[in-house]
C-alpha cells in the first residue's frame, strides 16, 4: 500500500505569540512543531504500512524550517519526505496551497492520503478537502476509526452529537481526529535513521506552477491578540451576604442579569 501523509509545521501550543509592527505574527524565537492533529495522521500511516506493507511518504510545505517537521516524521517511522520550499507558499491562501499539494502528490503513487482534521494555528481546515477535490477523489473528515479491506475503507467519523460510519472507495483523503490512535515518539534509533532517509525539496516551478497560478481568493489583512482576561474577585462575608453582593454585581456591573 502506498500511503501519503500531509503535515503542517505550526507554532507550539505553549508559545507566546507576539505581533510585529505590520500586524503579522513574529516567528522569531518561537518553537515550531508538527501540527498535533497531523501526528495522528502520521501514526495511522505507519500502522497501515505495518499491517499491509508498502511505503509511507510525508509531504509538507513551508520555509527551510519546515524540514525540521519532515525529519521528525521520518524519525517516527515515515519512509521518505517531500518538502515544497518556496516563498510563494506563504504568499498564497488555502486554495493555492491545495493546488501546490495536489501537484506534489500527483508525482507520488498513493492509495490513501492522510492529514490532520485541522491546523491549530489558523483553524482553516480547508487544504485536505480542497486537495481531494483537486485530485477528484472522495474525502472523509474527523475520522476516529479506520479499517481497510482491499480497495474499500470503512471509517467512523465524529459529527455533532455523535458519530457516523461511512464506506468509501480508495484512493481517498482521510483527516484524523484526536482519538484515532496514540502517536508514537521518535526513538533514538529512529532519529539516527531519519538522517539517511530521502527528503526531496521542490519549488513551485518544479511542479509546473508559477505565482500567477496561485492568485489568492482570500487575504488576511491583520492579526490581533484577544483582550487579556481580568483577574478574579473574591467577595468576602457570610454566604448569604456574599451571594447578595454577587447578584448585585452581576446585575449592575457585569450587566448579565
Amino acid at each position: 500500500m502506498n500511503i501519503v501523509v500531509f503535515i503542517k509545521q505550526t507554532f507550539d501550543t505553549e508559545a507566546k505569540i507576539v505581533l510585529d509592527g505590520n500586524g503579522k505574527i513574529d516567528a522569531n524565537g518561537v518553537n515550531l512543531i508538527i501540527n498535533p492533529y497531523d501526528e495522528f495522521a502520521i501514526e495511522e500511516g505507519i500502522r497501515l504500512k505495518e499491517k499491509f506493507g508498502g511505503e509511507v511518504t510525508v509531504v509538507s510545505m513551508g520555509g527551510p524550517r519546515a524540514q525540521e517537521a519532515v525529519r521528525t516524521a521520518l524519525a517516527m517511522g515515515i519512509d521518505k519526505g517531500v518538502l515544497v520550499n518556496d516563498p510563494e507558499v506563504e504568499n498564497t491562501d488555502e486554495c493555492g496551497r491545495a493546488a501546490i499539494l495536489a501537484k506534489a502528490v500527483a508525482q507520488i503513487p498513493y492509495d490513501i492520503i492522510l492529514a490532520g482534521r485541522i491546523a491549530i494555528d489558523d483553524g482553516a481546515s480547508q487544504i485536505a478537502v480542497r486537495l481531494a477535490e483537486a485530485l477528484n477523489i472522495p474525502s472523509v473528515s474527523s475520522v476516529l476509526k479506520l479499517d481497510i479491506a482491499g480497495t474499500q475503507a470503512t471509517v467512523v467519523r465524529e459529527i455533532d452529537g455523535g458519530t457516523e460510519t461511512i464506506e468509501v472507495s480508495l484512493p481517498a483523503v482521510i483527516t484524523a481526529q484526536k482519538g484515532l490512535n496514540e502517536p508514537r515518539y521518535p526513538s533514538v534509533a529512529g532519529i539516527m535513521k531519519a538522517k539517511k532517509k530521502p527528503l526531496k525539496t521542490l519549488t513551485i516551478a518544479d511542479l509546473g506552477l508559477s505565482a500567477g497560478d496561485l492568485a489568492t481568493k482570500m487575504t488576511i489583512n491583520e492579526y490581533s491578540l484577544p483582550t487579556p482576561r481580568k483577574g478574579g474577585r473574591v467577595i468576602p462575608g457570610e454566604p448569604a451576604q456574599a451571594a447578595s453582593e454577587l447578584a448585585k454585581l452581576l446585575r449592575e456591573e457585569a450587566k448579565v442579569l
